[in-house]
């Protein structure tokens, strides 16, 4: 008797870890470390991630700092480049940055301002779609930049955030709504 393949989310689950009361006590977080440590799963996540937009990007950009991990990894996979869009101060040369709004204050992301050519189709990777503060700060970054968004992938989406809504312009894949 064949079982049925084990799909994205259950391979999530079951590679994942829980920790509770993290950062903050009543959250739970989902440590997708043992995701990228497992040779399989990070081949599966990156694979599937990235499926919807081949063919439409030029050029990978990561979010600091596990969209690191998948960009990285999406641009081997697709011969592609790879950006990193940085936090405030990281990065060595002249920046365009964007100042956002988090929950608990504010934050700024960076990219240099001769990564990308004007016109660039740019792909955002990153592990977590939430309220969209640092994904629209990474849109607008290259949107600045002079890029064209291809689209964005992520691994899991905290759907009760809203984060979707604010990216509505955008195509949004993500593998795991939670």
């Amino acid at each position: 008797m064949n079982s049925a393949p084990e799909t994205i989310a259950e391979m999530l689950d079951r590679l994942s870890e829980i920790v509770p009361d993290y950062p903050s006590e009543g959250i739970s977080f989902k440590d997708l470390t043992p995701v990228f440590a497992d040779a399989q799963g990070l081949r599966r996540i990156v694979d599937e991630v990235i499926a919807p937009f081949a063919g439409t990007f030029d050029v990978i950009a990561g979010l600091e700092a596990r969209g690191f991990v998948l960009a990285a990894a999406a641009a081997y996979a697709t011969g592609t480049g790879m950006i990193t869009i940085r936090k405030a101060g990281k990065l060595p040369r002249a920046v365009h940055r964007d100042e956002y709004t988090l929950e608990y204050g504010t934050g700024v992301l960076e990219i240099h301002r001769d990564d990308i050519a004007p016109g660039t189709r740019v792909l955002i990777l990153d592990d977590v779609l939430a309220t969209g503060g640092t994904v629209g700060s990474a849109v607008r970054l290259l949107e600045i930049a002079g890029a064209k968004i291809a689209g964005i992938g992520v691994v899991l989406e905290l759907d009760e955030l809203g984060g979707r809504k604010k990216l509505a312009e955008h195509k949004v894949h993500s593998l795991q709504l939670v």
